[in-house]
């Protein structure tokens, strides 16, 4: 599939865009701070509903305006679709596919679909687990877009359940009896019921994506690997895609059990995925914190590269998208990574220069500069 128009109202720096794309290789180039970013952005929201640089929609509203709007002409094979969101912050976002009426975001999920490369990739091997839970669900929701509804639900039920905790833990401080916990079980059976459905999901993907991420390491970085995934679960023991639902759903049911004192006492759910972690590993040691600076690169890259075969394995190529990459490689990496890439059916890169777009990557170039993008 590829993206064949992109058209942006009142999105960050853009008042108005429209932008004709083709298959294979564009590049947006121009000095930093001019909006190249913002146009690739731009993709990967209509791919995810989130932005890989901020977490609230707010940001994305150019200043003085209400609302956005992101709209593309999407192809696939003979087919053609509209796709088109609406950002309006503080109030829900709509979203249209063919000018049809409008209605939930998460309805255009899989129409777009994207893996993108960004500097702040490197946050999944050296930042917090909040990046690699992301890293894992969006990847989730790219493959079967009705998962969407599987997060939505987990996290309702974890807002539920920990408003209830922190009620109780308050009226406790207070001198009271702990707040009314009666309904307390029957959120726990929920939590249980959609983390189970979450967590194996994720032990599948992991599954899946340790051979492609050890072979596009090998191909970043020759001999410098191998490299391991491993699921950590909160619940202490070591977690395998082996595990039914339903043996998950009551191992999740017995550590929330297990953990209730403290939870009431602190005030907030201590078990579930969203305390998960993935362990990235590097030879026999954690990549963070051992692996050197490249090789953090390196393998934040081989994780989207894995991503992308993964998509690619399920049915028609993701656009791929390289924000700013190649000025962070050194030449080694960056050719390796061009060439990994080129064959792609739509790559989009953005570059302050043009040096910083690797030879192989012959295709068309737009200029950026001061909210214009223009054809060259």
């Amino acid at each position: 599939m590829h993206v064949a128009h992109l058209s942006l109202a009142d999105f960050r720096s853009y008042a108005r865009a429209e932008v004709p794309l083709e298959a294979g290789v564009t590049a947006f180039v121009g000095p930093n701070g001019q909006g190249k970013t913002n146009l690739v952005e731009a993709v990967g929201y209509l791919a995810t509903l989130a932005s890989h640089r901020v977490s609230t929609d707010a940001p994305l509203v150019r200043m003085g305006a209400e609302r956005a709007l992101v709209r593309a002409q999407v192809v696939q094979g003979d087919r053609q679709q509209l796709v088109e969101l609406e950002i309006n912050p503080g109030r829900a976002n709509r979203a249209r596919i063919n000018r049809s009426a409008p209605g939930r975001p998460r309805d255009v999920l899989g129409i777009v679909r994207s893996v993108l490369f960004a500097p702040e990739d490197l946050a999944l091997v050296k930042g917090d687990p909040t990046e690699r839970r992301r890293f894992l669900d969006e990847l989730i929701t790219a493959r079967a877009p009705r998962l969407a509804g599987v997060r939505s639900d987990y996290d309702r039920v974890l807002k539920q359940r920990n408003t209830l905790l922190k009620s109780a833990a308050m009226a406790r401080r207070h001198g009271g009896k702990g707040g009314d916990l009666s309904t307390l079980d029957v959120w726990d059976q929920h939590l249980a019921r959609a983390g189970a459905e979450l967590l194996a999901q994720r032990l599948d993907l992991v599954a899946a994506l340790q051979p492609l991420a050890d072979k596009a390491y090998e191909q970043l970085a020759p001999g410098g690997g191998p490299i391991g995934l491993e699921y950590k679960g909160s619940m202490g023991e070591k977690m395998s895609g082996a595990e039914g639902r339903e043996d998950l759903y009551g191992r999740l049911l017995e550590a929330l059990g297990e953990s209730r004192r403290q939870e009431i006492e602190r005030g907030v759910t201590l078990v579930g995925p969203h305390r998960d972690d993935l362990l990235l590993k590097l030879g026999p040691m954690p990549a963070k914190g051992y692996a050197s600076h490249g090789e953090s690169w390196s393998y934040a890259l081989a994780l989207r590269l894995a991503s992308y075969e993964l998509l690619c394995a399920d049915g028609g190529e993701p656009v791929l998208v390289l924000d700013d990459v190649f000025a962070e490689l050194d030449t080694r990496r960056r050719e390796r990574l061009a060439e990994l890439v080129a064959p792609g059916e739509q790559v989009l890169v953005t570059a302050a220069v043009d040096d910083d777009v690797p030879d192989v990557l012959v295709g068309a170039r737009f200029a950026v500069e001061q909210g214009t993008v223009e054809r060259l």
